[in-house]
């Protein structure tokens, strides 16, 4: 079967330019008309270099590669998620693939009508009313009349927006235009969907409305692109990511396995300090400056087994006391999903903190969830009163599978659970066995017989 996407040494450069200014002075004027000469042959200059670049492949400094050498295959019906930190080249690549900006080298082959949405209001006229937008799109997509007609009311129903149908779409919310924008994007009938970052914009509700609808595109057959930074979204959809890092793939493969090496790139802190760290609260009286992971031995570690002891290590600066705070740590898996919490006030430690540089050092007995990359989520509040400070995703750490019941290593059986935590149990069997030959019309007997 041949693929419905096909990337060869694709690539984009763009050329950074200076800011322009809101007003120019009469001087400023003369002395811009003066030099226009000697600036036209500089910017006919930067442009034989930018040429030269696609070449070379080197970009002068008033020039970026977006995307450099990225080759991937899609076959029809793939639901395929793309990942990676902010700039690394996400948008960009769904953009080249929508024909919404041209690439600067490589080639691109595509088989079927593409149907996007990129960003909110995407190929909306903001004069034109919603019930007008929708034939507008579905013409630019070379879909007949009669198949935007058949599909009309199913995209109005899902885009709840029956009671504003007729209105201009400028009057339209954030969410009224991305609902609406993915409505016309999931049903109108092409072969390849490709959805940026705009489900974002609405509700938990719809949110999971949209990824049950994609969900159903993907298995009539239809080819899905999915960018996002919600692991969780990625992870029930895509089968397949691609990890992208300063425009270069690094990574394409199954999604448990991309979604693992993202999270580890984009750790906070590999473990020590977390000054410069992105704090979600105010710290006004308590800021926390350090986590590190230790294992039993006291020794460094990133990675643990199943049923080994886990030593974090939090330091926590005050700078007004707090008679009863709660210090405590979020376990969560790599879709930023709480699994465990481990609380001050739990253990019986009720405080004070005093003024300064204070050390907490927790020690987890025994790590009992499955195989995967987690992180850890501390914060620092007063009972009941909004958290003073919390670093979300503070430290990675890796856990991979052990014997935990003598009876086999189960790396390979957990790997593949959809569970979180395990949870020890002990088991027992008994069977009840015939006694003896039955004549006809005896009754059955039994005697139990412990399990082997």
């Amino acid at each position: 079967m041949k693929p419905v996407i096909t990337v060869e040494n694709l690539a984009k450069l763009y050329q950074i330019g200076a800011a322009q200014r809101g007003y120019r002075t009469l001087r400023e004027a003369i002395m811009d008309a003066a030099a226009a000469p000697w600036h036209r042959l500089q910017q006919l200059s930067r442009w034989g270099n930018l040429g030269k670049a696609t070449v070379n492949g080197t970009a002068p400094d008033y020039a970026i590669w977006a995307l450099k050498d990225v080759c991937f295959r899609v076959q029809p019906g793939v639901k395929l998620g793309i990942i990676g930190a902010n700039g690394s080249g996400k948008s960009t690549l769904l953009k080249v693939l929508s024909r919404i900006t041209q690439p600067t080298a490589g080639q691109i082959e595509i088989r079927g009508r593409i149907s996007s949405l990129l960003e909110v209001g995407t190929g909306f006229h903001p004069e034109l009313t919603g019930r007008e937008n929708i034939f507008l799109s579905g013409a630019i997509l070379g879909l007949s009349r009669r198949e935007i007609k058949r599909k009309f009311d199913e995209i109005v129903e899902f885009a709840e927006i029956g009671k504003f149908l007729d209105t201009p779409v400028k009057r339209y919310s954030s969410g009224m235009y991305v609902r609406l924008g993915f409505a016309v994007a999931a049903h109108l009938e092409t072969e390849i969907l490709i959805l940026d970052e705009v489900l974002a914009v609405g509700d938990a509700a719809f949110q999971k409305k949209c990824l049950g609808k994609m969900g159903r595109v993907a298995n009539d057959g239809r080819t899905v692109l999915f960018v996002s930074h919600s692991m969780s979204a990625i992870s029930s959809l895509c089968e397949r990511v691609i990890v992208l890092e300063g425009g270069r793939i690094v990574f394409d493969g199954p999604t448990h396995e991309g979604v693992e090496r993202y999270m580890k790139s984009v750790s906070v802190n590999p473990g020590g300090d977390l000054q410069n760290a992105m704090h979600s609260g105010p710290c006004r009286y308590a800021r926390i400056t350090a986590i590190a992971l230790s294992n039993e031995a006291g020794l460094p570690c990133d990675a643990f087994a199943m049923g080994d002891t886990m030593i974090v290590d939090l330091e926590v600066r005050c700078t007004q006391q707090l008679d009863m705070p709660e210090i405590a740590i979020a376990l969560q898996n790599n879709m930023g999903m709480n699994l465990q919490y481990f609380v001050s006030h739990w253990e019986g430690w009720p405080g004070p903190l005093e003024v300064g540089l204070h050390r907490f050092r927790v020690t987890i007995p025994k790590i009992t969830v499955y195989p995967g990359t987690y992180a850890l989520t501390p914060w620092v509040r007063q009972p009941e009163s909004a958290v003073d400070d919390q670093v979300d995703q503070a430290i990675v750490f890796t856990v991979i599978g052990a014997d935990l019941t003598g009876y086999r290593p189960r790396f390979e059986h957990m790997r593949h659970s959809n569970c979180e935590v395990y949870w020890p149990s002990t088991w027992s069997h008994t069977i009840r066995k015939p006694t003896a030959e039955l004549a006809n019309g005896q009754k059955e007997s039994f005697h139990d017989q412990p399990s082997r």
